[in-house]
Formats: C-alpha cells, structure tokens, sequence
C-alpha cells in the first residue's frame, strides 16, 4: 500500500512507495504525521505553483455493514480500505434507549406535561443509524482529501435497477444494453439468496436462476419468483411446482416461501442513503461519478477478481480501466467505534449501579481508547505492547493487544501512537 504524503504546510502531495518513505524516515527528510491511515510529512518541500500532479480517483463502494474505499492511480490500485460501520449498533441502543423512557413513564413519578409540537422532521431526514453511514463516509472522504490529491471521486449510486428486474427485456440506455443486460437481477438474487443453492446449500458452485413456479406453468420473470440454485437441483426440478419438489423437506419449503416475501434490510438502509451520501460527496467540489451494482459486478468479473468491498469499490463506474493493476496486500479495515457513552454510572445485569464514571477522561495525558506502545522494563510484565489502552485515574492503566488483555501497566512506560478518533484499525 503506497504511502500518502504531505508537505510541511499539510498540503497533499503525490504518494510514494513505502520504500521510498522508509529512505525519508531514515535520513530525517520526514517525519510521521499519522499512523491511521499512515501519512508522512516533508520537512523541506512545499507545495510549488508549476508542481505536476497526477490523477487521483477515490472510488467508493457503499454497504449497509461495510463500505469498500480504492484509490486509483490510472490503472493502478495505491490504497484501500475497508469501512465497518456500526449502524446496526446505534439502532440497538435507540431501542434500548426507547424501552428505559417508557418504562420511567410508566411509574408514578412526576407529571410531565405531552409535548407534540417538537416532533417535526426536517426535509431530508434520516434515522441516526442510516445517517451514521453517511457521515463516516464523509468524514473518511474528506480526511484522504487532505493527505491525497484527489482529482475525482467515484460512488455506486444505484444498487438493483428496479425497472430491469421487473421487466428484464427494457431497453433505452446504455449500460443495459449488450453484455451487462442481466447482471442487476443476478446480483440482487445472489445478495437476496446467500450465493449458495436454495436446495443443496452448496457453495462456491455456478449457480443457475431458477423459477420458483415454473414458466412453462404460467410462472414470471419477476424477482419475487426468482431464485438461486445449482445446476443438479435444477434439473432435478425442472418444470416441478415447488411445492411438489420438496414435499419431502416442508421445513426447507417454508424456509424458501418465507425468504421470498422477505425484505432485505441491508439493501433498503443503502437505498435510503444512496442520495445523502451523493448530495454529501457533491459538496466536496469534485466530479462525482455514479455506477451501478450491475456494471460494478461486470467490471470485477472481467477482471477476475474475488468478492470483497475494496476491490468491488476498485470496479465501480464506466473510469474503470480494461486491467487493473493491484499494489496492495490487504486493505485498511476501519471499525467504526464512536466516542464512547455519556452514561455517568455503569450498572449491573438488573440495572442498578455499581461504578460511577469520573468526570476528567485523561488521566496523565491518556484517555480511554488511544493507541500507546508499552515498554516494560521492570516487573511481572516486562515487555513491549502495542494497543488500546484503557486509563484509571491511579495511572495504572490497562493495554488490549492483538492476543491478549494486559492490566496495571504504570503510564510511565506508555507513549502515544494514535490519538482516538472512534475508530479501531487493523489490517
């Protein structure tokens, strides 16, 4: 993963190779300016009027749970990551939120007065959950604007075309014309159906779209009677009436009947942020490109290249280079962490409280999720460790590392790697 790079006045400057950043450390050209994601500064270069820039396009995959983050050097992949977010979360603190109000409602306490006129919501709201999504988002966009030169920006707009599935023979544009004419109901069946057969539940197999009420029997091509299966099932089933084909499993048969009717949550929260995110990305300045599900898919399967978020963010829009070269290992996994609770006690499993918070959060320069380097040189725990550190006002502090949990490190061996930010990094 290349190295991004900014002068010492923080303007972006083109990226280099991480051997190249390594040789700047070395001979104190540079110095670190952040380790997430990892960005160096040039002590004696500045920005200069006649520089030459190269293009930049930051591509991005929106997800429900995760959202895919490239960035392309022409044809050439330079940095990725991997955005987790954490809107399922919020959705469940919401509800708790919600059933702990009704339930101090509901006991004889003093009266509170209704309040409805302050219900009203504005033009373009969304709930806190979907709204997380679009502002991590955002947040991440602009923040490798300031460190990279990005000249454009490319997002897929539009995850299943809804007219295609209902009416596969439509026409009139041109992304739906030639090659890719199918490729939005495929994509939408394989998220719907898990990638696997509905029958067998076989996995990594080519699978067929099957019609769940034959055609031949007065069956559509709507999605809603579409399905995935492998090429054994379905021609074992052929022109069979489901019902028939697994009367022998009623438990699968109303497992499928039930999947049919069922909504995908994953695909609405992105439709419902589809717009805000595009709007949000538009006031960055920059060109914004919009794809589609279908081309995305159409791009990564010329190209042969697995499943995953960064690379489906790598092949989003008709920029997408014939053959893309890949100079990355892993991608930047981003977990998005928030910024902890303002609940001033903590209770146990019945609700009472059993510890209160302390009002200060740093505690000798440290507070509760940076990201230290312990150096122990004396003790039980001698040694070095690197990860989250949790503070205790007696300055004993604990360390969460990668293995394991290490408690009642003193602050004097702990030195700062990364302030928190909320989130939690890794690769």
């Amino acid at each position: 993963m290349f190295v991004l790079v900014v002068d010492k006045n923080r303007k972006p400057l083109n990226p280099c190779h991480p051997a190249r950043a390594r040789k700047f450390l070395k001979s104190g050209r540079a110095a670190v300016l952040r380790r997430y994601p990892f960005t160096i500064m040039l002590k004696n270069v500045e920005e200069k009027p006649n520089s030459v820039y190269q293009e930049y396009r930051l591509k991005l995959d929106p997800g429900s749970r995760t959202t895919g983050i490239a960035i392309l050097k022409n044809e050439k992949i330079i940095w990725a990551a991997e955005l987790n977010h954490r809107g399922y979360s919020i959705k469940k603190s919401l509800e708790s939120r919600r059933i702990l109000r009704q339930g101090r409602r509901n006991r004889h306490t003093r009266y509170r007065k209704p309040r409805f006129d302050n219900r009203k919501r504005p033009d373009g709201w969304l709930a806190p959950s979907l709204q997380h999504r679009v502002l991590t988002t955002r947040t991440w966009v602009n923040r490798l604007m300031r460190f990279c030169p990005i000249s454009a920006i490319s997002m897929e707009l539009v995850r299943f075309d809804t007219q295609l599935m209902q009416n596969p023979e439509i026409s009139g544009t041109e992304y739906q014309q030639g090659e890719l004419v199918g490729y939005e109901v495929r994509q939408y069946l394989l998220t719907k159906w898990g990638r696997q057969c509905v029958y067998c539940g076989k996995e990594g197999v080519p699978l067929e779209v099957e019609h769940i009420h034959p055609k031949s029997k007065g069956g559509s091509n709507r999605v809603s009677n579409l399905t995935l299966s492998c090429v054994k099932c379905n021609q074992r089933k052929g022109n069979k009436p489901i019902e028939e084909f697994l009367k022998k499993k009623p438990d699968l048969l109303a497992q499928i009947l039930g999947q049919v009717k069922r909504p995908l949550k994953d695909a609405a929260a992105v439709n419902s942020t589809r717009w805000a995110l595009y709007r949000a990305l538009s006031e960055t300045g920059l060109p914004v490109e919009t794809g589609t599900g279908g081309r995305t898919k159409f791009n990564r399967t010329r190209q042969e290249f697995p499943k995953t978020h960064w690379l489906d963010a790598a092949c989003v829009g008709k920029s997408t280079p014939d053959k893309l070269q890949v100079l990355i290992d892993k991608p930047l996994t981003i977990t998005s962490t928030g910024h902890g609770t303002r609940q001033m006690c903590r209770t146990d499993k019945y609700g009472f409280p059993v510890r209160y918070v302390p009002r200060n959060k740093f505690v000798k320069g440290f507070q509760t999720g940076d990201i230290v380097k312990a150096i122990v040189t004396k003790g039980k725990k001698i040694g070095a460790y690197i990860g989250r550190v949790a503070v205790r006002t007696t300055g004993s502090f604990n360390v969460s590392t990668v293995n394991a949990l290490v408690q009642g490190i003193n602050h004097k061996y702990c030195s700062h790697v990364h302030g928190k930010d909320g989130y939690r990094y890794s690769f």
